[in-house]
């Protein structure tokens, strides 16, 4: 047997040993995923939620209306759904929210969702 010291990555996740405890995050695999839809050089908000409206009209988040056009296959919505499904529900429930008011669009997505 031979000790290969601390573990610091295992099954995706990295870890990192600090004096009070342990730290799990997956930084690389949202790197990546991030760089994956272009959506690397963007800028963080310290609240992602958009506050939905009452006016239906400026609802960001209303049903596709008749004239808007629906996303082209060249625009990966439904895997960047996927990622974000994975990242929200195994390391980052506070996101959960948002993918699934995206997800519901997931059949004819437009350039507001």
């Amino acid at each position: 047997m031979k000790d290969l010291g601390k573990t610091k990555f295992c099954l995706g996740l990295q870890i990192e040993h600090f004096p009070e405890g342990i730290f799990i995050h997956q930084s690389k695999y949202t790197d990546k995923l991030l760089e994956k839809f272009y959506m690397d050089k963007s800028h963080p908000l310290s609240t992602p939620i958009v506050v939905r409206s009452l006016e239906v009209d400026k609802d960001p988040y209303r049903p596709k209306e008749y004239n808007e056009d629906i996303l082209g296959p060249e625009v990966p919505y439904l895997s960047a759904i996927g990622a974000l499904l994975y990242l929200a529900n195994c390391t980052r429930p506070d996101i959960a929210f948002s993918v699934n008011m995206l997800a519901c669009f997931s059949v004819a997505p437009t350039i507001r969702h």
